[in-house]
């Protein structure tokens, strides 16, 4: 659905006219230059969409209209609303504002930061705080007020909160209501239309008693817009969810003649666990996003002013909340060719719809390929000490020439042969492909990494000076989980949820997570935490499995002694890093593990307090992915070389890490000494 512009729109971020993009999850338009640095965001920061050129639900379009004309950025802007924040010097960007750092350093500060949104008053469990914000959202999604559940959202509350006295989630209540603007802004922020209430009923089943035909419709199409997306990337058709059809999977007629390589990688796709195989999914789905919204980009932008090396996303952005094999996989996906790629989401939505109706795993007849080899070990245990090389610097120019479905023209043309019914040959997606040879061979040259190392330099300095680290975890929108695999799956995720919501949990706690003692048929939660420690040991617990519980804690004058300590130790690293000292990694690691240690060692082996020993676990286990991703540094015997500025990210956010769980510490011992 096309969007029409009216002259009083201005960017959310620069105030520039007629901005021609919106940020999904964040109810803003924005203008192209504001939007290349949104896209070298992330999704999981800000998910972007062409107004104009690129496909619309109608309602979901009309989420964000309603969003935007009702004040939506004042949510991320309020402090600069502040008449003290003029004194201060802190200010918007305008639109004659350099990209980059100017806007740039702005956009970051603003949605990955969250530096100027509305801060709640501390206190002493962060995990009440998101509990009763995730009951006001459960009470306020039955009214039409958009922009009340945002702020909400952005402040923390949770969108797949379980209430545990309503025994239901904000989308049952929304769909019971109506209300499908707000079924749209919860799926944006990861609520599952497949998750049941207490009484077995889905938010889908309270649409269709409520006679809301038009919402329930939708949220099926929540429930499946994974799916529906790989599908509509290959053969331009969605399946038609009313009459029962769920799943469209085109054929590839070249890839009869399976390699035992092929066969073997299949065979390890099928045998991953619903979760890893949903994690891989998602990391497809976003791979296609990107590489449909380049197409829309390249054909959209002034080539000649605003394509530039640092308005290029060659591949997927770091997402801090993955763990960095995670983040590696990503990566590479961009490196697959057209046919490529297509044969690995094809075999993804055979896969999905296998799992989704039970069925035994497929034999050899299946014509479909996979080449998969880098991406399926990295998404299995067996790939945690792989040779490989954490990240791919960039996309070689014959792989960045990837676009099977660049245009409407030839979305047109799909639908025309109706390929999703039958074989299509690499020749086939070759033409398609061709169609964006003509814009790209403007930019083959400037396809190189964007990885902004100073900009993220600077931040990371702001983060570690600051006396309260801006915490963004709790506010990223999640992927609504678009694989149900079973009504039973559905309500052992609803009871976990509600066991989630009634345990204290640390606002930014990334560390390893128990094994969820169904990992073969877990579904994807609100929100998943990665595990942060890949090195070749595990991280020591600094509880003993027979001590008792000590409420005991060490002086504020000694922890803030250490905090000072490591302080001191993340900044000389940083100054390494600005200045290209990569043998200074390890020693500076070390000595950053050594006043980890020295801090951990302070405080009671098996604390009290969960908040405690929530903090200390996130600060030994940064510590040791710390000096993990710093040995990446030493030259290896064999393989590729390792991508320097792409470890110094993950150093950088290893660094953060340790510097907001020594804050926790610092934080939690003054309020219980001071009681």
């Amino acid at each position: 659905m096309s969007k029409r512009l009216r002259s009083s729109e201005v960017c959310a971020d620069c105030s520039g006219p007629d901005p021609s993009w919106a940020s999904v999850n964040r109810g803003t338009f924005i203008c192209d230059e504001c939007c290349s640095v949104h896209r070298s965001l992330g999704r999981h920061v800000s998910q972007v969409r062409h107004l104009k050129h690129a496909p619309w639900p109608p309602t979901l379009l009309q989420m964000v209209e309603t969003l935007y004309n009702n004040g939506a950025n004042s949510i991320w802007e309020h402090s600069l609303l502040d008449p003290a924040s003029v004194m201060s010097g802190r200010r918007k960007a305008n639109p004659q504002d350099k990209v980059h750092p100017n806007k740039a350093e702005f956009i970051r500060a603003k949605y990955q930061m969250l530096a100027f949104v509305h801060r709640l008053p501390c206190r002493d469990d962060d995990s009440v705080t998101a509990k009763d914000l995730s009951k006001q959202l459960h009470s306020s999604v039955r009214t039409g007020n958009l922009e009340t559940c945002l702020r909400l959202l952005s402040l923390g509350a949770q969108a797949n909160f379980f209430h545990p006295e309503k025994g239901n989630t904000p989308l049952h209540v929304a769909s019971k209501a109506g209300q499908i603007l707000q079924a749209e802004l919860l799926a944006v922020y990861g609520a599952d239309p497949g998750t049941q209430d207490s009484s077995g009923k889905t938010p889908v089943d309270y649409a269709r008693q409520g006679g809301h035909h038009e919402l329930a419709e939708r949220l099926v199409e929540i429930q499946y817009e994974l799916t529906d997306r790989l599908a509509f990337y290959l053969c331009g058709r969605k399946p038609d969810h009313k009459n029962g059809q769920h799943f469209i999977i085109p054929q590839m007629a070249d890839s009869l003649d399976l390699s035992e390589l092929a066969k073997a990688a299949k065979k390890k796709l099928q045998s991953l666990s619903n979760h890893l195989f949903e994690e891989l999914a998602m990391d497809v789905y976003d791979e296609v996003d990107r590489r449909e919204t380049d197409a829309v980009w390249l054909a959209t932008q002034n080539h000649s002013t605003l394509v530039t090396e640092t308005t290029v996303v060659p591949f997927l952005p770091v997402n801090p909340e993955y763990s960095s094999t995670r983040n590696q996989g990503r990566q590479k996906l961009a490196r697959f060719n057209a046919h490529e790629f297509a044969t690995l989401v094809i075999d993804i939505l055979s896969d999905a719809k296998r799992r989704q109706q039970g069925s035994p795993l497929s034999g050899s007849k299946d014509n479909v390929e996979l080449i998969l080899k880098t991406i399926s070990n990295q998404h299995s245990v067996e790939s945690q000490d792989n040779d490989q090389p954490d990240y791919d610097s960039v996309a070689s120019d014959e792989d960045t020439d990837l676009e099977p479905t660049a245009s409407k023209a030839n979305r047109q043309k799909s639908l025309d042969s109706d390929l999703s019914d039958g074989p299509v040959t690499v020749q086939e997606f070759m033409e398609v492909k061709n169609a964006l040879v003509a814009s790209e061979a403007k930019i083959q040259q400037l396809m190189k990494v964007n990885n902004n190392l100073s900009d993220e330099l600077r931040i990371m300095q702001k983060k570690i000076g600051r006396s309260a680290l801006v915490t963004s975890s709790s506010s990223l929108p999640s992927f609504p989980s678009t694989l149900s695999w079973s009504r039973d799956e559905s309500a052992r995720r609803a009871s976990r949820l509600e066991k989630q919501n009634s345990t204290p949990e640390s606002d930014y706690d990334n560390t390893p997570n128990d094994t969820d003692p169904d990992d073969t048929g877990s579904g994807r939660k609100g929100r998943q935490r990665s595990v942060v420690w890949q090195g070749d040991g595990s991280v020591p617990d600094t509880a003993e499995p027979h001590a008792a519980p000590s409420p005991i804690l060490p002086s504020t004058e000694d922890v803030i002694r250490k905090t000072e300590q490591i302080t001191k130790n993340i900044q000389e690293l940083l100054r390494a890093a600005q200045e290209n000292k990569h043998d200074s990694y390890i020693p500076c690691s070390e000595r950053i593990h050594v006043a980890v240690t020295e801090m951990a060692a302070l405080f009671p082996k098996k604390p009290k307090s969960d908040t405690v020993r929530t903090s200390l676990r996130l600060l030994t286990s940064s510590a040791y992915r710390l000096q993990s991703e710093c040995k990446k540094t030493l030259p290896g015997d064999a393989g590729p070389p390792t991508d320097i500025q792409l470890v110094t990210q993950q150093v950088i956010q290893c660094a953060y890490d340790i510097a907001k769980a020594a804050k926790q510490l610092v934080t939690i011992t003054t309020k219980e000494n001071n009681n």
